[in-house]
């Protein structure tokens, strides 16, 4: 969400911003929170007049009750009442004047508050413009992608060849986008989770367990409403949401705080389940449990200063590239583009993994600066060693969101004899296992 003194004194560029990101129909939005801004601060302006006004009245009533008291005869009496009278009846009317105007502020207030939500980010000068994801730029690639020289399954084929996953029986009980992960393929599942834990924690992460739920005004603190409607889970009769990621509650943490700017930065790792409604339908490589209701993931977050959070943006993605090159799997940088890019979002890129079967990379980690967007509105501060106070940015990055990224895993891992290496890494969480055998030679 953009300051309202920004959007005045920069609407040439507020606008430039939106068409960088394909928005035109939020162009006239600019114009009319400037006029509803206008009207909000004549009325405020007004209303404070008028306050002070019948203040100065109220104390005048007073004074003439005092000179109706002392009046020498019926006729300075009643002339004393009368102005008395007057000045009531001009109370009276001032203060239905002001109930309009207040009744009109909190109306113009709520209206400039909703397009304040809708208006955009601005963008990093870096991010490269285009319309959506198909414009999204590669940057680096990080190790060597392979495709072997047997075919490779489908990723629940795989899994059912280690009796590890039911989606039929998952089905019955939940519907779609649902499933069971049973035996080595459910440990194996915990244990890229556990390694991804201890590794955030040796970068000197704090280890976070939070809510899973959370109230509607974090909600809008934290997304866009777009994204709001296409992701979260309302608990019927209830002001409560299921999270879609842990950052959400993760950056709700600190609504309504001021923080001392001598901790910042902080940096912070997060466990949780996460449930999403992925609308819209998807090909057929997103079935199995490529895109579900619900998963599990390990989250990065940080809140630091302005001047330090590009830093930080480096930082995060280079640890997923880092953490998946430690479990041999190769991945690259994907830069978004303008179109790509949540309207709360400065800058946001990609770590894609390569996919030996379908023979491209896909999504396995999402790494965003939001610079002080959510901290605007979660009322997120910092207090200065000098005793000022400033907005906070917020950042976030997945460091794995299993049961997705164990398609890359058991897809860059499979042997030609159905069985799946397990990387040094991971061979501790898997209890010394370096393979894992099939058992079910029907798969």
């Amino acid at each position: 969400m953009l300051d309202m003194k920004f959007i005045r004194e920069n609407p040439d560029a507020v606008k430039e911003n939106i068409k960088k990101k394909f928005q035109d129909a939020k162009l006239p939005l600019v114009d009319e929170v400037i006029e509803v801004d206008a009207k909000y601060r004549a009325d405020l302006q007004e209303a404070e007049a008028l306050r002070a006004e019948r203040n100065q009245l109220s104390k005048s009533i007073g004074m003439l009750m005092g000179a109706v008291k002392k009046a020498a005869d019926e006729a300075a009496k009643a002339e004393a009442e009368a102005k008395v009278n007057e000045v009531r009846a001009k109370v009276n009317a001032e203060a239905e004047h002001l109930k309009e105007l207040e009744a009109d502020e909190e109306k113009l207030d709520a209206r400039r508050l909703e397009i304040l939500y809708t208006i955009p980010q601005m963008i990093d000068p870096s991010v490269p413009i285009g319309p959506d994801d198909t414009h999204n730029v590669e940057v680096q690639r990080f190790g060597e992608p392979v495709v072997p020289d047997f075919p490779i399954p489908y990723h629940t084929e795989i899994m059912e060849s280690f009796e590890g996953i039911d989606m039929d029986a998952a089905g019955r009980v939940a519907g779609n986008g649902f499933y069971y992960l049973l035996g080595n393929i459910a440990r194996l599942h915990e244990a890229v989770l556990a390694y991804a834990r201890d590794f955030m924690i040796n970068k000197g992460f704090t280890y976070v367990i939070p809510p899973f739920m959370m109230h509607g005004n974090v909600v809008k603190g934290v997304m866009s409403f777009p994204e709001m409607d296409a992701m979260m889970y309302k608990i019927e009769g209830e002001d409560l949401y299921l999270i879609g990621t842990s950052e959400h509650t993760m950056i709700g943490r600190f609504i309504d705080e001021t923080l001392d700017e001598a901790k910042l930065p902080l940096t912070l790792t997060s466990y949780s389940p996460c449930f999403r409604k992925e609308k819209g339908a998807h090909g057929i490589e997103e079935r199995g449990i490529y895109r579900i209701h619900q998963f599990e993931k390990q989250e990065m977050i940080v809140v630091c200063r302005p001047e330090e959070s590009m830093e930080w943006y480096d930082k995060l993605w280079h640890n997923s590239v880092e953490l998946f090159r430690s479990m041999e799997i190769p991945v690259r940088q994907l830069e978004c583009c303008s179109g790509d890019l949540a309207d709360l979002k400065v800058k946001s890129c990609d770590i894609e993994a390569w996919s030996p079967r379908q023979q491209k990379y896909f999504e396995v980690c999402s790494c965003s600066n939001l610079g002080d967007a959510q901290a605007r509105r979660l009322h997120i501060r910092v207090k200065g060693a000098d005793g000022k106070t400033y907005l906070a940015h917020t950042l976030n990055n997945t460091c794995v969101a299993p049961p997705r990224m164990l398609i890359a895993f058991l897809e860059n891992h499979l042997q030609a004899d159905g069985t799946v290496t397990i990387p040094a890494v991971l061979q501790p969480y898997m209890g010394g296992t370096k393979v894992l055998i099939p058992t079910n030679k029907k798969a």
